[in-house]
């Protein structure tokens, strides 16, 4: 049958695509035919032809086909300079073609029983493409494209299978299973949260049957290992606009399987201390800020100290110290999903800091800014982007007077760092420089000298050695004969 089309680009149209995945494959579908076995690309590079999307720099196709995985890899060793077979239990073998360069990964058609209660499913080689699609998540990622026949250009051979409806579902931006949606979940509790991410990256609407089956199923979720799921997150979290997947997630439940902080942002209104939709709020915030992992992590984390501090004063509803709450919360729960140490320390701080420009409210002294690019370090442009992106209200004259704020403290920095090196915000001697004018051993004296450094720098901008070490002298005479005597060896 002819190629379908979804959206038609004059220089780049989804059949152009379609035919560079085939061209793509040609040695395979070359050898494979020759032995006598089919060849199918399927799920995201089929997927994302039609759609017309860029492909990415690095090529990697999945394909399935009927032979079984010592065939696959005796046909693909040849043709690669590289194979790969972590996946042989699942019928996987992978490999990176020589002639091209692309990575190929190449399984058996399937036909699994998952076993009650184990995600872990019971392997069975089928020898049916149906059969095999209708194992995807989602319709629109089990569409399959004969690269056998697309090679030989056989006129009036089929070349694109589409048992479930995928390429309608595409064209209608509807996210449906190609079976009962339950069951695929119970199978596999992550594909609610890869629902949740081909939602928010398509700008798909998901079917109300995927969504009343995650609601069933959310607490599956907890059968999946902590570095999974914190896998999709990530995924979700760079898409364009992940609050439609935050949404779902919440709106079912399954994210009170993992993040159950989130759902909790949704605090109770009353008719008299009325306060904004925190998590509305955070949706907004996220998709403000620029598709960078870390940026959007500290975005989806920044207000969740704000439950566990709100109160309700003569001043209405606050949220005192929830930066400094919600840090600590954010620690805990980045390393219950398995996050490397450095990323859990970039987001808590930019949580623990995404208040500190609202301090500096009568303007940006030469010490403001100092002090201000000293707590952020070299996270400064992300906490100057979680700071501006934080900024929801829809009181224009509120955005404008803010932004102006925004616009004078980035001017300031770039006009002090032209008058000195701001990545070397430290005290002018070092502990050691210190221990030896002063003449005392290691101990908390040494700390107090280097934060009275400290605050000279801050406040003064650079000294030289010298100069500190008259100015720290003179601190030293002013302690009791007492404190220095405790200090020295």
């Amino acid at each position: 049958m002819p190629l379908p089309l979804v959206r038609v680009s004059a220089v780049d149209s989804p059949q152009d695509r379609l035919l560079e995945l085939a061209h793509l494959a040609r040695p395979l579908a070359r050898a494979f035919a020759e032995a006598g076995y089919s060849l199918y690309a399927v799920g995201g590079a089929v997927r994302d032809a039609l759609l017309g999307e860029p492909p990415p720099e690095e090529r990697e196709i999945d394909f399935t086909t009927n032979a079984r995985p010592d065939v696959i890899e005796g046909l693909m060793t040849p043709l690669c300079r590289a194979t790969w077979e972590q996946g042989r239990a699942f019928g996987t073998i992978g490999g990176t073609l020589r002639e091209n360069g692309l990575k190929a990964e190449i399984t058996t058609f399937r036909s699994e029983a998952y076993v009650d209660h184990s995600r872990k499913p019971a392997v069975e080689w089928g020898d049916s493409l149906e059969i095999d699609l209708s194992r995807r998540d989602f319709t629109i990622n089990a569409l399959a494209l004969d690269v056998i026949a697309l090679e030989r250009a056989t006129p009036g051979v089929q070349t694109l299978f589409d048992f479930f409806q995928g390429f309608r579902d595409l064209h209608e931006r509807v996210l449906r299973t190609p079976t009962e949606p339950e069951g695929l979940f119970r199978d596999d509790p992550l594909r609610m949260m890869r629902a949740a991410r081909f939602a928010a990256r398509f700008g798909l609407t998901i079917d109300p049957a995927v969504e009343a089956a995650a609601t069933a199923v959310a607490p599956a979720l907890e059968k999946v290992s902590a570095e999974r799921i914190r896998g999709e997150l990530d995924l979700l979290l760079v898409t364009e606009r992940p609050s439609v997947g935050l949404d779902f997630l919440v709106r079912t439940g399954v994210a009170d399987h993992f993040m159950p902080e989130l759902g909790a942002l949704r605090l109770e209104q009353d008719p008299i201390h009325q306060h904004k939709d925190v998590l509305r709020h955070t949706y907004a915030v996220v998709d403000k800020t620029s598709p960078a992992l870390l940026v959007r992590l500290a975005a989806l984390f920044h207000d969740i100290g704000k439950p566990r501090t709100r109160a309700i004063t003569d001043e209405g509803v606050t949220f005192r110290f929830h930066e400094v709450v919600g840090a600590k919360m954010t620690r805990k729960r980045m390393a219950a999903l398995k996050y490397p140490q450095s990323v859990i320390d970039d987001v808590s701080t930019l949580v623990e800091l995404h208040l500190r420009f609202h301090t500096y409210k009568m303007g940006w002294s030469d010490r403001a800014v100092r002090r201000y690019v000293r707590d952020a370090g070299p996270l400064l442009d992300e906490l100057n982007e979680l700071t501006r992106c934080d900024a929801t209200t829809r009181n224009q004259r509120k955005v404008a007077t803010f932004q102006q704020r925004m616009d004078e403290l980035e001017r300031r920095v770039e006009e002090l760092r032209a008058e000195e090196d701001l990545s070397r915000l430290r005290p002018a001697l070092d502990g050691v420089a210190v221990m030896e004018l002063l003449g005392v051993r290691p101990g908390p004296i040494v700390g107090r000298a280097l934060d009275v450094l400290m605050e000279i720098r801050l406040d003064e901008g650079e000294i030289d050695p010298a100069e500190a070490a008259t100015r720290l002298r003179a601190w030293w005479d002013g302690l009791s004969e007492d404190e220095r005597r405790a200090a020295r060896p």
